[in-house]
This record gives structure tokens, C-alpha cells and sequence, in this order.
């Protein structure tokens, strides 16, 4: 099935004027950027929608509620993305993960509405050593990893024509996020101690959000699983060097192993995104880790 997806174009959703783009979860991290860069687009005629607007755990309502705007597009962004938490209110995260996922599916599909949802590299389970690809084997190791792989099941099963992209370590100036805890601690204390054996890249959102942006106004719509990262491969550690060489902090920082932190969710110790699909098919620009975190430190300062 996976293969015959991605195979498949389907009319590019720019063939007709104005469409109409419904995003969920407006006020997250990738909600808010593609709020900001999609009101500066005059192609399209645009719905933003919180967790007020959209309550995503009163499935029953979804369909009905999404049936008011008639949105040509849905990006779905919202999530609930509290990953600890999760462990203690699966059913919670259940129905806003994977319920709520699978309402707006079959709203896709009853009313030929495009699809593109954002998913998580926590649908692995970090054994691998090398980047992961669309077709690497998935096995969650959290609440949060099987109820967003069980999204993006629903997805595939009732909108093969969709979209999803996986993405990892996502921060932005909104929201609450890995830089901005940085941030506030490197300021405040001397000594910070941080995973070094957790690999990855981060996500900024508002490179996530531009390449969303890309793909829709693309020519064609190609249906299928595809990851977006920032390039460059680095631990939390690393990151957390990074944020404060460019604040300027003096905070001292200690690798610790994740077995010295642990945590309610497991987390994959591996999850570098391979992204040469979503180069090769969508021609996206994916800006190095760094490049990213300087540009949004600047915004932050």
C-alpha cells in the first residue's frame, strides 16, 4: 500500500482559486509560524483554528466543526505533544493523537478535502545507527510515539492521498520548547547537566512551516510519507553548547547519559531523520541546525 501512495499525483490543490487552508492546533509551535508566514500569502483564504476552536478529544464534534469552514486543505499541526504526561493519560493522548487524527481523515475523505499532518520521529524506537528513512521499521517506545503512529495508521487507511511529515526536536519563538528552557536556565544557573547520548537534529519550526507552505504551492501533490529536520546531526548536549555560545552564557554544562535522567517516556537514542525524499520529490530547503537556531535566537533577543 505504502509504495502504490507514493506513487500516486492527484491535482495540485493551487489548481483552484483561492483555496481554502484549515490548520489545526494554531497556537503550537508549527501552528503559530504557519500562521504568520500563511497571512502574508495572498493565494489562499485562511482558517486558524485553536484547541478552543478544534477541542480535539471531543471526537464527535470534529467533523461537524471542520464542515463549517469546507477547507479545500486541512494541515493538521495540532497535537498533544506532552510526552511524560502522556504515560499518565494514554487514553487522553489517544483520542487527540490517533481519534481525533482519524475523524479529520474521514472528513478528508467524505469530502475530498487534502490532507498533509505532521508526525514525530518518536514512531521509532532509536535502535538504529544511521538516518532514518520512510520505510525504516517503526516501534514506539512512549504513549506519545504509538498514539502518533497510530495517526498516521487512520491516515493511510481512510486518505492514502495524504501527506504526513515526521519531524523531531521542534522549537520556536512560540510555545514552550528545548531553546527557550536553555535559554532561561543558562541564564539563571551555573551548572546544567544534559543528555549526550540521545542523537538527532532539531526542528525549527519556521523552516517546518515554510517547506509546508512549499509543498502546497507546488505544482503537484504528491501523496506519501516524507521526514523534515533541520540538516546536521548532534545530541542535546550539543544543543545546549550551541544555545549558549550564542547567548553568550558562562553556565557551566555536564554530558550526562540519558540513564542519569530518567524520565516517565522512553526516548529514542537514535533518531536522525534522513530527508533526501522531501529534497528530491519537493525541492524544500532544508537550512543547517545551527543557521536555523542563530536566526531564531535573534528573533528571541
Amino acid at each position: 500500500m505504502q509504495a502504490n501512495q507514493e506513487t500516486m499525483h492527484t491535482k495540485s490543490p493551487m489548481a483552484s482559486p483561492r483555496p481554502r487552508i484549515l490548520v489545526t492546533g494554531s497556537n503550537g509551535q508549527v501552528g503559530s509560524e504557519l500562521k504568520e508566514l500563511l497571512e502574508k500569502e495572498e493565494g489562499f483564504e485562511t482558517f486558524f483554528l485553536d484547541r478552543k476552536q478544534l477541542p480535539l478529544e471531543q471526537t464527535m464534534i470534529i467533523q461537524d466543526i471542520l464542515g463549517m469552514y469546507e477547507p479545500d486543505i486541512i494541515i493538521h499541526a495540532a497535537a498533544y505533544t506532552a510526552v511524560d504526561k502522556a504515560e499518565s493519560e494514554p487514553e487522553l493522548a489517544d483520542a487527540i493523537n490517533h481519534l481525533a487524527t482519524e475523524e479529520i481523515a474521514q472528513y478528508c475523505r467524505l469530502y475530498g478535502a487534502k490532507l498533509l499532518a505532521i508526525s514525530t520521529d518518536y514512531v521509532f524506537d532509536g535502535h538504529s545507527n544511521e538516518p532514518l528513512t520512510e520505510d525504516t521499521p517503526t516501534a514506539p517506545l512512549n504513549i506519545y510515539g504509538l498514539t502518533k503512529w497510530k495517526g498516521e495508521q487512520a491516515i493511510q487507511k481512510w486518505t492514502p492521498e495524504s501527506i504526513i511529515i515526521r519531524t523531531s526536536w521542534v522549537y520556536s519563538a512560540y510555545g514552550n520548547n528545548f531553546v527557550k528552557t536553555m535559554i532561561r536556565l543558562l541564564n539563571e544557573r551555573e551548572e546544567l547537566s544534559v543528555v549526550h547520548d540521545q542523537i538527532g537534529s532539531p526542528t525549527y519550526a519556521r523552516d517546518l512551516a515554510q517547506a509546508i507552505i512549499d509543498i502546497i504551492k507546488a505544482n503537484d501533490w504528491h501523496p506519501g510519507m516524507y521526514h523534515y529536520s533541520n540538516e546536521g546531526q548532534l545530541s542535546w548536549y550539543d544543543f545546549a553548547v550551541a544555545i549558549r555560545e550564542l547567548i553568550g552564557a558562562t553556565c557551566r554544562i555536564t554530558p550526562i547519559p540519558t540513564s542519569e535522567y530518567p524520565t516517565p517516556a522512553k526516548r529514542p537514542a537514535y533518531s536522525l531523520l534522513d530527508k533526501s525524499k522531501i529534497k528530491h520529490i519537493f525541492n524544500v530547503r532544508v537550512p543547517f541546525w545551527f543557521d536555523s537556531l542563530t536566526e531564531m535566537i535573534a528573533l528571541e533577543r
